[in-house]
Order: structure tokens, then C-alpha cells, then sequence
């Protein structure tokens, strides 16, 4: 049974960092950064510090703009297409997702990120701890992934992958990998895992001896694809949101 009653937040001074997260401005990481460059001002003084307390955002502005209060959590699906950047500007010039997302949407942040040729699931939320806790590894929440790669796997070598492996130094936590299907030298594998560190999927099928030629997230958690073609986008059930997140570890 899901809750009618309201999520409890917690009263008192919080971290400036946590409050604007929660608003949805941008994550806690990116809200110091933001800090840092003076973008973040508090009537009309710049703050230095990520340190600073407050018990509500009234007075605070980002880029001279003032900050709304935050409403209740949302979540977003949208398919990423190739060749975006998940980012708010890229000094390149490459078009991100924002370029690509409708203009009458509200301030969203993206929950993990998808490098520039990969397509799929990306989530999309107005709330910074609802982003937090569908990020972190300890709640365990499961990204599934189908890739193309040229070159040639055993199914034993990919079972191995629920092993871990250490790659350069760097570990890479259970994986549950599967050859989906073989045409020629070119095969499709579907991967599991809970961990979604950056660009893990192509580092581990790499080292394996795979050249990935596609990518596509098909699911994060309980969400999917189903029902959205590339650039499209709609809103999680808020019921199914608020079960999703009692479920959580």
C-alpha cells in the first residue's frame, strides 16, 4: 500500500548545497562548483562558502535569478538519442540534452549520466535527493543495458563478469552478462549491474576484446523504454514514484 502522507523533511539549517539540490537548481557536486564561480548569491551578497546554513532558500538567487521554493518530487523518462552530451552546455558547442527536451518542461536534472553516443533510458528529476538516492550504490538499484560490439565472446567469459574485474586499476563490481545473439562477427549482449560507474559498460566489453558499435540503457530500476521513440520524454506515475522509492534499501 502506498502513503497518502507526505514524505518528512527535515526542519532546521541545512547546508545550502542540500537545499538548492532538493529544489532541483542542480546536484549538491555541480551547486558547489556553482558557489565557487560566484553565480550563487544570497540577497545580493555572493556566497563563498557551500558551507553556509539557511532554513529555507528565500533571498538566494542563481544568476541573479531567484530561486523557487521546492515541490513535490517528479520523475521523468526520456530516451536520449546519440550524439547529445549529458550536460547543461558543452564548450564544444555539441547539442546536449537540453537542446533536445521540450521547452515547457520544468527545471530537470538528469539522475547519472549517459556519454555522448549512448542512447536509452535517462531519468529526469526536479528533486536533488531523489536524484542522490537513485545514484548511490548502497540503495542497489539495477541499470540494464543492450550493446552491439564487433568481435567474439564466450558466454563463459561474460558470466565471469559476475565476478568483478579490475581494469587499469580501477574494480568494477558484478555484472550479470548474457550473449543475446551472434550474426557474423557482430553480436548483442545484455548486461545488468548496479554500480553505473563512467563509461563502464564500453570499458568492461572492451576489455574483454569487444569493440562496442552501439549502446542503449534500456532500464533503470523498475523503468523503461517501453512506449518512447528517441527524443521522447514523459512523466512517472507519481504513485509508482512513491512505491518505488519505500522500496529502496
Amino acid at each position: 500500500m502506498i502513503s497518502k502522507n507526505p514524505e518528512p523533511r527535515e526542519t532546521g539549517p541545512q547546508r545550502i548545497a542540500k537545499l538548492l539540490a532538493r529544489a532541483g537548481v542542480a546536484s549538491r557536486r555541480d551547486v558547489e562548483r556553482m558557489i565557487a564561480e560566484g553565480r550563487i548569491a544570497l540577497k545580493g551578497a555572493v556566497l563563498t562558502t557551500p558551507a553556509t546554513l539557511l532554513t529555507d532558500l528565500a533571498g538566494v538567487t542563481v544568476d541573479g535569478k531567484a530561486v523557487r521554493p521546492p515541490s513535490a518530487p517528479r520523475l521523468f523518462r526520456y530516451y536520449k538519442p546519440q550524439a547529445t552530451l549529458t550536460a547543461a552546455r558543452d564548450p564544444k558547442g555539441r547539442p546536449t540534452i537540453y537542446d533536445r527536451l521540450p521547452q515547457d518542461l520544468p527545471r530537470l536534472i538528469p539522475v547519472g549520466r549517459l556519454d555522448f553516443m549512448t542512447e536509452g533510458l535517462l531519468l529526469l528529476t526536479n528533486d536533488g535527493e531523489l536524484k542522490r538516492q537513485l545514484e548511490l550504490p548502497s540503495t542497489g538499484v539495477t541499470r540494464h543495458y543492450r550493446a552491439r560490439a564487433f568481435g567474439t565472446v564466450s558466454q563463459a567469459a561474460l558470466e565471469d563478469l559476475a565476478e568483478g574485474v579490475t581494469i587499469e586499476g580501477m574494480r568494477y563490481g558484478s555484472i550479470d552478462a548474457n550473449l543475446e545473439r551472434r550474426t557474423g562477427r557482430n553480436c548483442w549482449i545484455q548486461m545488468s549491474l548496479t554500480e553505473g560507474k563512467n563509461c563502464e559498460v564500453r570499458r568492461v566489453l572492451e576489455y574483454l576484446g569487444l569493440q562496442v558499435s552501439r549502446l542503449i540503457r534500456t532500464g533503470y530500476g523498475p523503468f523503461d523504454l517501453r512506449g518512447l521513440d528517441p527524443g521522447g520524454v514523459d512523466e512517472v506515475d507519481r504513485n509508482q514514484l512513491a512505491q518505488f522509492r519505500n522500496s529502496l534499501k
